[in-house]
């Protein structure tokens, strides 16, 4: 996301579904004025701690109106956000609607083809939800997620007003230490797990 996002030096920028403001932190680190809202207000408060609370942070949900003017920033960013989302018509609207013209809606969401990797008989081209258990520090947990092909995507894309600038797929981060990675990787840098999107608001 930070490699996308460029020089963000000056830039007004919106964090979507901040969560607990990592990707905020690192943006204001690198000169960025940040905006950041989240749907769960535990989340806004452990972005509260990370940032400060001079930070300006949000309780919103991105299936209602967003609490921010028309055209208030540069770019908006919505790390794995969406793929948690049935409708992506008004969360893209109004996302679309906060950008000024010309801005960047940078964003990333599971890659279309996991799904089909984790659900062999599923159809790849329906929208289906779809849930996967996991462990954090030790507590179960259980993530839905709604799978969309990708011209599903690059469709609500160009109907909200968007044009699409980027596709990436990127290989791992070299900073990435190897015992992190997959092990049935056996040396590769590349799998497929997320997709990246910059796109421009018409």
């Amino acid at each position: 996301m930070l490699a996308l996002a460029g020089d963000v030096h000056g830039r007004q920028i919106l964090d979507a579904g901040c969560g607990s403001g990592p990707l905020a932190m690192a943006l204001r680190t690198r000169g960025a004025t940040v905006t950041g809202f989240d749907s769960s207000a535990a989340m806004v408060e452990l972005a509260r701690q990370r940032l400060g609370e001079e930070a300006e942070l949000h309780v919103a949900d991105l299936g209602q109106p967003l609490p921010f003017a028309d055209g208030a920033f540069d770019d908006v960013v919505a790390s794995l956000v969406l793929h948690y989302l049935q409708d992506w018509t008004g969360p893209l609207a109004e996302l679309r609607r906060v950008l000024r013209p010309g801005g960047r809606l940078i964003l990333s969401v599971h890659h279309p083809l996991i799904f089909k990797l984790m659900n062999p008989e599923a159809d790849y081209f329906a929208l289906t939800e779809w849930s996967d258990a996991y462990t954090f520090s030790g507590q179960p947990a259980v993530l839905s997620y709604w799978h969309r092909p990708l011209h599903a995507m690059t469709d609500a894309f160009t109907e909200a007003g968007f044009r699409v600038a980027v596709v990436s797929e990127p290989p791992v981060s070299a900073e990435t230490p190897r015992e992190l990675l997959p092990p049935h990787l056996k040396g590769r840098r590349s799998f497929i797990s997320f997709i990246f999107f910059v796109l421009d608001a018409n």
